[in-house]
């Protein structure tokens, strides 16, 4: 498609009054949008045009991480884990954006340290519009919180770590 015939198209898709169009072929994508001017005219005001087959990029040389000695790190993992093994993992029941507080102005369900019990909601997570709680299912304390306020979360990411005694 050369620029003479992408101009008509603007110009017919300009006097159609329609609102956008897109226009796909196997070597390029056209979107057009027309919208209200201050004059109360329709012209376009958005034209998009992109190669639909784009050559492959070599990814550039990655360089290489200076080993740590295997014996701290081996050593710091299985500290870690046995840490983690004796608390209990909360995890997302569902997928959506996590929260602390039921609203901007309220203070946060709980903190580290906090004693919680089965059936206390910890969080809230937005889910489609929906703020759905998230309630403990087990009785301990809040050791660490895993996710930062308003982020995204996945079906079954760990949320809290409980220390159930």
């Amino acid at each position: 498609m050369d620029i003479k015939e992408i101009q008509s198209l603007i110009k017919f898709v300009a006097k159609s009054g329609a609102s956008e169009v897109k226009l796909e072929t196997d070597d390029i994508k056209i979107t057009i949008r027309t919208g209200s001017l201050g004059n109360g005219s329709s012209e376009p005001t958005y034209v998009h045009t992109m190669p639909m087959a784009q050559p492959a990029m070599q990814a550039a040389p990655i360089q290489a991480e200076q080993p740590k000695p295997v014996a701290d790190s081996t050593a710091e993992a299985d500290k870690k884990k046995a840490e983690d093994d004796k608390y209990i993992t909360i995890k997302s029941p569902i997928i959506g954006t996590f929260y602390r507080k039921p609203s901007p102005d309220k203070p946060v369900f709980v903190e580290v340290g906090d004693t919680i019990g089965a059936g206390d909601v910890l969080c809230v997570i937005e889910a489609m519009k929906l703020f759905n709680d998230i309630e403990s299912e087990v009785s301990g304390t809040i050791v660490k919180i895993l996710v930062d306020d308003s982020s995204p979360v996945e079906f079954d990411q760990p949320l809290f770590l409980v220390d159930p005694s």
